[in-house]
């Protein structure tokens, strides 16, 4: 159901890329109670000099950021649900990568059921299917 693109400054780094995938795998099932097994979590490096807060580059501030972007169903989590997760992923992160910039930014974003899914059908179906059974 959610789909999560994670993007980190620094080198590619495939290690750092599992430990940060682990956390966010955890986190977004603990606190959004969003199911693991249909959680996919794509992660791109972006070079440190080309990376930019206030037109200077992380390279020049000697630190590092994160921007996540995860996708879930609209109206399947509350608001306090969502504040805690940007609090839990922001915690995390900056433990794990060290240093970050506090400007660091995760973004959810609500579809609509009827216009987001995976195996081909809507998650409005899948809900529905489901209901029947």
């Amino acid at each position: 159901m959610p789909i999560i693109d994670l993007k980190v400054s620094g080198p590619e780094n495939p290690a750092v890329a599992q430990q940060l995938v682990t956390e966010i795998s955890r986190l977004t099932k603990e606190v959004l109670k969003k199911k693991p097994e249909v959680t996919v979590i794509t992660v791109s490096f972006v070079p440190d000099y080309l990376w930019f807060v206030n037109s200077v580059s992380l390279a020049e501030l000697k630190t590092k950021s994160f921007h996540l972007h995860i996708k879930i169903s609209d109206s399947t989590n509350l608001k306090v649900d969502k504040a805690d997760y940007i609090e839990a992923v922001h915690k995390s992160l900056s433990s794990l990568l060290g240093g970050v910039h506090p400007v660091s930014y995760t973004a959810i974003q609500e579809m609509k059921a009827d216009a987001y899914g995976y195996e081909g059908l809507t998650i409005e179906y899948k809900y529905i299917n489901n209901q029947k059974k």
